[in-house]
């Protein structure tokens, strides 16, 4: 029978010793084998590698600090809030941004819009670009401002008033103004260098009216007929070359108190007996004018059947 006994005794202050008594009787009739001897581990870290963990802690613990520092500061600098950053809110119906904002890059958005009492500004240094995409992304239409010019690109330029109504519209086929009167102002008037629809062409009561084609031709075409109507003032035609009044089914009528041709040439005398190829203007009543065949003296009288 083997008995072991392991005991710690503590004599003195602060000494420590360790007594380790083994008493061991054995039989002669036991076959039990002597103990082997026995090892102590120390389990846990010690040395420099304990330090250099506590260093790693010690340095994981500075970087937290200085993270949560770093982020309190972003947070009171660029004004975070629940409702969203500094002047730009989160709403139910998108970001509202308050104040003056720089864009440095692109803006894309569905829809932009000021407050109900401000009116919306927009800055550049160079130009004011605004496109619209289709599905594919191609441009199907754009607005560019510029330090000098106002350029759009789409299929139809279309300006509407408040009320719905279409005041311009511009195509590739047409240009329409829908407003009750155009204007215009400039001292040299306006150029067309095609024709111009309208169904009144009228000066102010203080100017002059004036159609004028320097280089080619003049028409005025209309379905039920041309009226030109000078209230206050006279109505002059001015033409380097002829002048013609020509009616298909009418007649051209000449409605005044006076008619006066004072540039008329005057005949020169010929043989009494010859009146070939000379003719006299005759008028009726009804203010026709007919032409008779002249004579030694007036023939009027006898070709007035045609007044009849």
């Amino acid at each position: 029978m083997n008995i072991q006994t392991d005991s710690i005794s503590l004599t003195g202050p602060g000494l420590q010793q360790m007594v380790r008594e083994q008493y061991t009787t054995t039989t002669q009739e036991s076959d039990i084998d002597h103990p082997e001897k026995q090892y102590v581990y120390n389990i846990g870290i010690y040395g420099w590698r304990k330090r250099c963990l506590y260093l790693f802690v010690l340095l994981l613990l500075i970087i937290l600090v200085v993270n949560f520092a770093l982020t309190i500061w972003i947070l009171k600098v660029m004004w975070f809030s629940p409702t969203g950053m500094g002047h730009l809110k989160v709403t139910s119906e998108g970001l509202r941004l308050e104040g003056e904002s720089e864009f440095l890059y692109p803006l894309y958005a569905k829809e932009i819009r000021s407050r109900a009492d401000n009116s919306l500004v927009l800055h550049s240094s160079q130009n004011v670009t605004v496109n619209a995409r289709n599905d594919e992304g191609k441009i199907t239409g754009r607005l560019t401002v510029g330090p000098k010019v106002v350029e759009t690109h789409a299929q139809q330029f279309l300006i509407n008033s408040d009320k719905g109504k279409m005041l311009f519209s511009v195509d590739d086929k047409e240009v329409l103004v829908g407003t009750d009167k155009l204007r215009v102002t400039g001292a040299e008037g306006a150029l067309f260098e095609h024709s111009v629809e309208t169904p009144l062409v009228r000066a102010d009561s203080s100017k002059q009216l004036r159609l004028e084609s320097p280089t080619r031709s003049l028409t005025m075409d209309a379905p039920k007929g041309v009226y030109i109507k000078a209230q206050t003032g006279e109505i002059e035609v001015l033409s380097r070359k002829d002048i013609k009044f020509h009616s298909n089914d009418g007649m051209v009528v000449l409605d005044a108190e006076k008619i006066f041709m004072p540039k008329l040439p005057q005949g020169s005398k010929m043989n009494p007996g010859s009146s070939q190829d000379l003719y006299e203007v005759c008028v009726c009543p009804d203010g026709r004018l007919y032409l008779s065949v002249a004579g030694s003296t007036s023939t009027c009288q006898e070709y007035s059947r045609d007044c009849q």
